[in-house]
């Protein structure tokens, strides 16, 4: 299990990973939604928001009222963000949960 240190880190890589791929920026163009992070095994969540084709402003905390909700396992966070763990495969298969509408769902597929 990872820590709440680990997770912290894991997101803020995955924000810096979209922000550095022009092609991601490119495709979250005017996708303004609020995000919280929810990680089952350390009952801890996190949260930003999409903005400008960037994920910013990640803090500690649950967002009762975010748009997208992710709910995942530390380990499956940390493989997620490292590439160990295809997200397509973690999502049918259970391994991460994502709660939003279908568009913002088509919207995060091309860049996850």
């Amino acid at each position: 299990m990872a820590t709440i240190d680990e997770c912290r880190t894991a997101l803020e890589q995955f924000a810096e990973n979209l922000s550095s791929n022009p092609k991601s920026v490119r495709k979250l163009q005017g996708f303004q939604r609020s995000l919280a992070a929810d990680i089952t095994d350390l009952s801890v969540s996190f949260n930003g928001k999409f903005d400008q084709g960037k994920l910013t402003g990640i803090t500690d905390g649950d967002n009762p009222d975010a748009e997208i909700r992710m709910i995942t396992s530390s380990d499956n966070l940390l493989k997620l963000v490292a590439g160990e763990l295809d997200f397509m495969k973690a999502f049918t298969g259970g391994q991460v949960k994502i709660k939003a509408n279908m568009m913002d769902l088509m919207k995060l597929r091309g860049v996850l």
